[in-house]
């Protein structure tokens, strides 16, 4: 195992530990299909997944993405059954590898020292400490900038600070699902972001749940276990009460431990 595929590995038993694992999303397979029908010849749809602190919305993006790359990739493979199964599958698999791309917002994050220079680094993660005019000025740049690439910027957990032009949104990706806390906020400039989305979704996972992920997840990234049951609480139970209200702005409503839509459009 290479140091990257170890990396791989422990990012992936970390986000089973705290989060639902893609093979208990039991919808996600309806959710891809409603993904892919949003989706426009020779356009790049925006597809936002928000919710609370721990509600799942990370691993419901990934896994997102994954299952619509695949999907189109079978269809494909079907299409082309006239020719050789395998060649068909094969090329199909490749020509919608980027078709997907998972964008987080939390690449947005102001930096550290930044946050110090504001007196703002005790509540970071708070809608204030992050950079929401870039963040907007990235989605209008995806939605017309379809022939390069586009980078955006990750967020490193383990050193706890974004990671400029990590993610690469290549000509070819038609579907960017962008999933960060604030998307329906109704507050300038985040108020802007549900705009420029084809749809929206609310990730709704119930609060004791919720915060044991948040608590296992800041454990992991070195609290102990009083520090991340009372960050839990405090900081990231008050961006809660915010992101909960934005909840009757969503498209649909799914559910962050089995993807099941809990409250469909309309």
């Amino acid at each position: 195992m290479t140091p990257s595929d170890a990396d791989s590995a422990d990012a992936d038993a970390a986000l089973a530990a705290t989060a639902a694992t893609p093979a208990a999303l039991t919808g996600l397979d309806t959710l891809a299909r409603h993904a892919i029908a949003l989706m426009v010849p020779g356009q790049r749809v925006l597809l936002g997944i928000t919710g609370s602190p721990g509600a799942g919305k990370t691993t419901l993006a990934i896994s997102l993405a994954a299952r619509v790359v695949e999907l189109l990739a079978a269809e494909a493979a079907e299409a082309g059954r006239a020719g050789d199964a395998a060649d068909a599958g094969e090329a199909g698999g490749q020509a919608h590898r980027g078709t997907a791309v998972h964008l987080p917002m939390d690449g947005y994050h102001l930096a550290n020292a930044t946050l110090d220079r504001l007196g703002t680094h005790d509540r970071k993660g708070a809608i204030d400490t992050f950079d929401g005019w870039g963040f907007v000025a990235l989605l209008n740049r995806l939605r017309v900038e379809l022939d390069h690439t586009v980078y955006a910027p990750s967020f490193d957990r383990s050193v706890d600070e974004g990671v400029a032009g990590e993610i690469a949104v290549t000509p070819d990706a038609r579907l960017v699902i962008v999933e960060g806390n604030y998307l329906l906020v109704d507050q300038s400039p985040w108020s802007s972001v549900a705009g420029l989305l084809a749809e929206s979704w609310f990730c709704e996972t119930n609060d004791e749940e919720r915060l044991r992920r948040l608590v296992a997840r800041h454990e992991r990234h070195g609290r102990s276990p009083e520090a991340a049951e009372a960050w839990a609480s405090t900081v990231d139970g008050a961006n809660a009460i915010l992101i909960e209200a934005s909840r009757p702005r969503a498209t649909i409503v799914v559910s962050g431990v089995d993807a099941s839509i809990i409250r469909s459009a309309g």
